[in-house]
């Protein structure tokens, strides 16, 4: 780090690692400008410039979304098999390799990456490909989204726990919900985040 920053280029390094812990991507110059309230993409390069002389990103400039926070501290995650997101898929256990994370890019600490195959969850913004960041526990609430075990399979969907036996709602009206009997169903964890190759 080579100098502070001031208060507005710290708001501005806030709203960029919000943004990157929401979408899992960085913003655009466009994104950022928009984000931060400058009518121009000049003030947030200009911003973006302040930044990178002060050692806290490094910008891409060959890239649209080019912005990588230097300040993070990293975790490497275990990518476990694969998870569906529409018929639930047999899970994978060994680990296909470990992936590092930026320490703070998720509000809770995730404990492994799922990669998703499927399109049920579209919706709720997860993608066929993405990797979801997962909390492991056995508790969830209603209305979160977890990845669930029925029997030996694995799935992502929205838990449903007002209906007399569990539901898994998809997020894709292709989709139908699965019905399950609350002794065949264990929760694996509880969906943080997740990443999506730009």
């Amino acid at each position: 780090m080579t100098d502070t920053l001031t208060e507005r280029q710290a708001e501005v390094l806030a709203i960029i690692r919000d943004y990157i812990q929401v979408n899992g991507i960085a913003p655009t110059h466009a994104e950022l400008a928009k984000a931060i309230g400058v009518s121009s993409t000049r003030a947030a390069a200009d911003h973006l410039k302040a930044l990178a002389n002060k050692g806290h990103i490094h910008l891409h400039n060959d890239k649209p979304r080019g912005i990588q926070l230097l300040t993070e501290t990293f975790m490497e995650l275990p990518l476990v098999g694969m998870v569906a997101a529409g018929s639930p898929l047999m899970a994978v256990e060994n680990v296909e390799r470990r992936i590092p994370v930026p320490e703070g890019m998720f509000r809770h600490r995730p404990t492994y990456l799922l990669r998703v195959r499927g399109e049920s969850m579209k919706d709720a913004g997860i993608l066929d490909g993405d990797m979801i960041a997962v909390q492991k526990t056995e508790r969830a609430r209603s209305g979160q989204i977890v990845v669930a075990r029925i029997n030996d399979e694995v799935t992502v969907k929205y838990l449903d726990t007002h209906s007399p036996h569990p539901v898994l709602l998809p997020a894709n009206d292709a989709f139908d919900p699965i019905f399950v009997k609350p002794e065949e169903l264990v929760i694996e964890g509880i969906f943080v985040g997740l990443i999506r190759d730009a």
